[in-house]
């Protein structure tokens, strides 16, 4: 089979062909139908995340070096099965939720393999799906297209299961009364508006320095969309709001973005960060019990989670997000438009 591999951070994929997998036990082989070209994967291309400061972490000091096969929004169709893996059927398609964990460790045991100590990732510790085969641990990670395609269903397995998961921490109490802020209308931004309309929700402003997508962030129903580089953002964030904002959601995770949702939620609000850009936050101590803000990190959502937003999905309650759909072979230059701004919504490939 052919793969599209990180052999060395921050250099070009390669192609490179294997002998394809032979499933055994409860493994099941997927052929590639989609997959998801997701913002994280730029950061392990690139071998680093970024502190601020000038300061890196490295992803070989937390055990992820080349090669890589990128890919963890993976759609595709069982054409082998180990032995014991039961409940599925070749030729079926699926949807596959990558986040998998040891099955061991605590986390794992509460049901949050997404924070396994020692995780089996599918495309960051595992092959993905750059590829014209996955090779999934066992069934239970998967669920059935349906009437999706593989296109819209597999960016549900990351950016979709993402969006639900931080808006159930929000809370329905809050996003269903009171208006929330995005920062960021990339796929993350938009999947979250259109899973924000399919729970019921009151709405969401959305701050975003590209024109085009905070015109696509109004198509997908924000009440307001503002440039954060608008002089006195925070104002115009105020005024589009109406009441207060109690809840920040950052799809971009930069300092600049951090420091808008912070000081644009209203006392007793909750800022989640979910993007890797990178950099620093420093905050005046005094104010956060003076506030009573609370700020929390979210990577992303349990297996439980993914079948909950699978299930929303399946039953035709929300709207797509833009796809832009690439070859397999396109995967190198995917990334690099990802990376220069340039795709509105989800990138998708497809051999």
């Amino acid at each position: 089979m052919k793969s599209y591999v990180v052999t060395e951070f921050g250099t070009p994929l390669q192609a490179v062909e294997t002998p394809t997998p032979k499933p055994q036990g409860t493994e099941v082989l997927l052929k590639t139908l989609a997959a998801g070209v997701c913002h994280s994967d730029l950061h392990i291309w690139d071998g680093y995340y970024d502190l601020g400061g000038g300061k890196k972490i490295a992803l070989k000091e937390n055990g992820i070096a080349p090669p890589i096969t990128l890919g963890h929004e993976i759609a595709g169709e069982i054409v082998a099965t180990g032995p014991d893996a039961v409940g599925v059927k070749l030729g079926q398609s699926y949807v596959a939720y990558p986040w998998i964990g040891c099955g061991q460790c605590p986390a794992c045991r509460q049901g949050r393999e997404q924070l396994c100590i020692d995780p089996r990732t599918l495309g960051i510790r595992r092959p993905g799906g750059y590829a014209d085969y996955v090779l999934v641990p066992h069934p239970s990670y998967l669920y059935p297209l349906g009437k999706l395609t593989p296109s819209q269903a597999a960016p549900y397995a990351c950016s979709g299961l993402t969006a639900y998961a931080t808006l159930k921490r929000v809370g329905e109490a809050v996003y269903r009364n009171q208006p929330i802020l995005i920062l960021g209308a990339g796929g993350l931004g938009l999947m979250c508006l259109r899973l924000l309309q399919a729970l019921g929700g009151h709405g969401a402003i959305v701050a975003e320095i590209d024109p085009a997508k905070r015109q696509a962030a109004l198509d997908a129903g924000a009440l307001a969309a503002i440039d954060p580089k608008a002089e006195k953002p925070k104002r115009l964030i105020a005024d589009a709001a109406k009441a207060p904002v109690a809840a920040a959601i950052d799809f971009v995770g930069s300092a600049e973005t951090a420091r808008l949702g912070t000081d644009s939620i209203a006392r007793g609000g909750r800022y989640i960060i979910v993007g890797l850009f990178g950099g620093e936050l420093t905050l005046a101590l005094p104010l956060l019990p003076i506030r009573a803000i609370s700020i929390e990190g979210m990577l992303v959502g349990t297996l439980a989670e993914f079948r909950e937003v699978m299930d929303l999905v399946a039953a035709g309650k929300v709207v797509a997000v833009p796809l832009q759909e690439r070859r397999l072979d396109q995967a190198d230059a995917a990334l690099r438009e990802l990376k220069a701004g340039h795709i509105l919504g989800r990138a998708i490939l497809r051999p």
